[in-house]
Order: C-alpha cells, then structure tokens, then sequence
C-alpha cells in the first residue's frame, strides 16, 4: 500500500493541491536557508566582518557548482513525476534506480575536479588578499561534500516528485537543528574557523540525505526494485541525462554571470563583500517561498502532463502566479520597515556602511520580486512539462545581464549597479520564458492530439 502522503497532483483543486505541496516544501527551504544563515550569522559575530566576506565571497562559485549539482537532481526527479502521474510504477522504478547511478558518477568526477580548481578560480576573481585564505579553507571543504549534495537533493526530489513534500521537511528541520549545534563546537570549541562552518553544513545535510534514504527503503513499496529495474539501463540514463544536464548547466550558466558580479563586487573591497554577503544571505531568505513555487509547478507539470491535462496546467500556473504576486508586495513591505534590524543579525550596529549598503541591496532586490516569482515559477513548469533544454536559454538571458551589471555597470556606477544586477537578471529571463511556455504548451496540445488520433 502506498505511503498517505504520496500526493496525486491530477485531480482536485489546483489551488488546493499547490498549496498542500508548497507549504511543507517552503518550510523544508526555510530551514536550509537557516542553516545557511545561521552559518553567516555565527561566522559574522564570532569571528568578524573578514571572515563573513570570506565567506560571501565563494557565494557566486559555489552556486555555480553546486547549483548544477541541484539542478541535475531536480531534472532526474521529473521522469519519475512523469511515469508516476502515467502509473507506470515500474519506468518510474527503474528511473530511480538510474538517477542513483548517475549521481554516484557525477559526484566522483565533479568532487575531483573542483577541489582542485577552487583556489585558480578564486584568485581569477580577484578576492581581496586578506580574505583570500579564509575563502579557499571554506569553499575546499563545501566541494568536498558535493556526494552529500547530490545523495540529498536526489532522494529529496524523488520523495516530492511522488507529491510527498512533508518528509524532507521534517528530515531538514533536524539538519539545521544538528549544523546550528556544529557550528558552535566547530568554530567556539574547535577553533576551525570558516571551514568549521563548511564542515557543519556538509555534514548536516549528509545526515539528512541518509534518513530520506532509509525513510524511503521502509516507507514507499512503489519504489521496491524487482528483477532487473535496478540495474543501469541506457536509454533511461539518456533521458535522464536529457532532462538534469540542461537543468544543471542553466543553473551553472547563470551563475557565470554571478561570478562575473561578484568579481565586480569584490574590486570594490571587503566592505562592499561584507554587505553583499548579509544582503545575500537575507534576500535568499525572503525568496525561499519563490524556490518552493517553483519546485511545486515542477512537480504538478510534470504529473498532470504525465496524465495528459493540459487545462489543469494553465489553472496551476495562473493560481501559482497569484500566490507570487501577493508575497512579492508583502516581501518589500518588510524589507522597506525592518531590513536595519534583519542586518544586525550579520554585523555589530557599529558597522554603519556595512549597515546602509546591505538595506540598499536589499530594496533593489525586493522591489523586484514580482519578476522572480515568473522566473521561478514559468522556468520550473516548463522543466516539469520536459522542456529542459530551454531553461538553458534562460539562464543565459540571466548571464548575460549580470555580466553587462559587472563589466560596464558596477565600473561606472559603482555599488548602486550592484543592488540592481539581479533585477535586470531576473527581467532578461522573463522577456525569453513567458513566450517559451506559450510555445511549449502549443506543441503539447499538438502532440498529444495526434497521438490521440493515433489510438
């Protein structure tokens, strides 16, 4: 018998179903931003503004990598959505089993060659001198996690792909619970510094990658192998691959721009980094409910397209759309009243510049959220739909306005082109995304008559 909280995403209230999947998805995001803040925060207080732009500055690369790490992971997730929303239980078996096998070889290949490459990359990014050292001795140790990564976002992609967004909550409020407590004894009891705070972060979400393993081998009978379905199969690798390498490199083109900025920001000096960095961490917090957004449409794209009902797609879209909207006014108002108080969490009240930069980027931010909840939430429907390949395109459109932000604006502007590069970002991909899902769901409804009239 199926575990309860496996959720059918093709039948019932769109709205209803979107929000049942998103809010447990959202609180599961909360907590790992916690813990990413919690890291920022403890880094910060304890061992002062050098360490916390240290920090801040792998920020750009470590997206770059382990962004693809995710993004690949959430593309294997949506063939098993696809084939659980068509009752395929042994496609989606197999699938799983795959998306296993892949992730084991991505992350020997990707963990060698990073570890290898981070100090090259972050001198090519032009990090200040006395915060060089700290940078390389944190993000070392978050590349050579990258198996923690992907044994994580797999597992927890496929327990959502089945509609189950609950459990990697419960399993990620623990982990942030056990890094908060790492941070403390690796950083006031160890006296390991910023890779204290990389090795409670990769070591807590380790943990939490291993309990979804475990919870899924008691819990979930769809997902008991038989006969040959767990071993690697070719022409499911190949669609896997079709559907996470696409997702993974829009992850990781858009984050080029992202390095190109932050090399920006960082000619600007520690104090620019330092205010960055608490913007960063703050904003990544406000917009946790867009990531939820969209890994939701991508898990409701990707059943009802399985169940070929196109019409419950464009009711999802608009509801999910209206929920964007409503939180990008209530984010800003926040931001607008609250941001001083939210910053000195990141910094001492003596800090004024650091103080009044960090609100700067963060109304730039804000006042923009409205295009990233499209962003998210358009971008993440047309992968559930299998149109990944198209999300590259996006993230180039991303790429290429943050990097016009680094090389010409930021130069010539300064710090105020900084609080808006991602804003120009975010609309850049609009501009390519919206047309893109009117284009895809025209040849859904092209390819899914003919095969009708085929029957």
């Amino acid at each position: 018998m199926a575990d309860k909280k496996m959720k059918d995403m093709t039948a019932g209230s769109p709205m209803k179903l979107i929000l049942s999947f998103l809010i447990p998805m959202l609180f599961g995001l909360l907590f790992q931003q916690l813990y990413n803040m919690v890291d920022a925060i403890i880094v910060g207080k304890y061992l002062g503004v050098n360490a916390l732009a240290a920090v801040g500055s792998t920020g750009s690369v470590s997206f770059m990598i382990i962004g693809f790490c995710m993004g690949v992971c959430s593309g294997f997730s949506i063939p098993v959505a696809q084939k659980f929303g068509e009752k395929n239980d042994s496609a989606l078996r197999r699938f799983v089993a795959n998306s296993g096998w892949l992730s084991l070889f991505f992350s020997i290949v990707m963990t060698s060659i990073v570890c290898v490459l981070c100090r090259p990359i972050l001198v090519w990014m032009r990090t200040p001198e006395d915060i060089l050292d700290g940078a390389y001795a944190y993000i070392f140790v978050i590349f050579m996690g990258i198996p923690a990564t992907f044994l994580y976002n797999m597992l927890s992609g496929i327990i959502r792909s089945l509609g189950d967004s609950t459990t990697p909550l419960i399993f990620l409020f623990m982990s942030s619970v056990l890094n908060v407590l790492l941070d403390l004894f690796t950083i006031l009891v160890l006296k390991m510094g910023v890779a204290g705070a990389a090795w409670a972060t990769i070591i807590s979400q380790g943990t939490s990658g291993i309990f979804c393993l475990f919870y899924m081998i008691k819990k979930y009978p769809i997902l008991k192998m038989r006969g040959e379905e767990w071993k690697p199969h070719k022409i499911s690798m190949e669609i896997l691959c079709g559907m996470g390498i696409p997702m993974g490199l829009q992850y990781s083109i858009t984050a080029i721009g992202s390095v190109i900025l932050q090399t920006a920001v960082n000619s600007l000096g520690s104090v620019a980094v330092a205010s960055v960095t608490a913007g960063s961490k703050i904003s990544m917090f406000f917009c946790c409910p867009f990531d939820a957004m969209g890994a939701t449409m991508a898990t409701y794209g990707g059943q009802n397209a399985g169940a070929k009902k196109l019409d419950r797609i464009d009711r999802g879209m608009k509801n999910c759309i209206l929920l964007g909207a409503v939180y990008s006014i209530i984010a800003f108002v926040i931001v607008y009243f609250f941001s001083d108080i939210i910053a000195l969490l990141f910094v001492d009240s003596g800090e004024v510049e650091i103080l009044k930069e960090t609100r700067w980027f963060l109304l730039g931010n804000t006042a923009f959220y409205f295009p990233l909840a499209l962003v998210n939430i358009v971008r993440f429907m047309i992968q559930g739909l299998g149109y990944s390949k198209l999300a590259i395109i996006a993230g180039v459109c991303e790429m290429a306005a943050r990097s016009l932000a680094g090389f010409c604006l930021v130069p010539v502007f300064g710090y105020g082109a900084v609080c808006f590069a991602s804003p120009i970002a975010w609309i850049a991909a609009d501009a390519f995304l919206i047309p893109a899902y009117k284009h895809v769901m025209k040849r859904l409804h092209k390819l899914f008559a003919q095969k009708d009239k085929s029957i």
